[in-house]
């Protein structure tokens, strides 16, 4: 289901996928960055709340009708529509860095819910190169989801000169 099938013109950057987000103002946050990086975003459901959540719209502010948001039944359909495209899980159980890897555009980023992460068979499904973390110190669990989003996202398209960008000066 598209709820907004925003056309800009242009290839999105990267393909944002939350499997089955809990938290509504992590997903406001996520439609937000979706917007301002030229990124598109899925969600895999079940989700954790109604998309018609004011805490999700708050987040979101008034950029929905700037992001292509696709909502997928479940991971088997998310996956086939992004058959063909180079796919990273995101994991905290993962060992690859995500500074270390080459993002191209139109690559699949992969993020779990809030309050577990990634399942175990799912990631299986992912190279152990296809799995990337953020560093963090040892003794804490995870990063926020919509802020593990923007790092990710952030690094991705900063290798890429920001393409896209409205030029303003360095």
């Amino acid at each position: 289901m598209h709820l907004h099938p925003a056309n800009l013109g242009y290839p999105a950057m990267f393909e944002i996928v939350l499997y089955q987000p809990e938290i509504p103002p992590n997903t406001g946050n996520v439609i937000r960055l979706a917007a301002n990086t030229g990124c598109r975003l899925h969600l895999v459901a079940p989700l954790g709340f109604d998309l018609s959540d004011k805490q999700l719209a708050r987040a979101g502010l008034d950029y929905h009708d700037l992001t292509c948001l696709t909502v997928h039944p479940d991971w088997a359909h998310c996956r086939e529509v992004l058959a063909g495209r180079r796919m990273f899980a995101m994991s905290t159980r993962a060992s690859r860095r995500h500074d270390r890897v080459d993002f191209q555009p139109g690559d699949a980023l992969l993020f779990g819910p809030e309050s577990r992460g990634l399942p175990e068979e799912i990631l299986r499904e992912f190279a152990p190169e296809r799995r990337v973390r953020i560093p963090m110190r040892p003794t804490n669990r995870s990063v926020n989801l919509s802020n593990a989003v923007a790092v990710v996202v952030y690094e991705g398209w900063r290798q890429h000169d920001f393409a896209g960008a409205v030029a303003q000066g360095d």
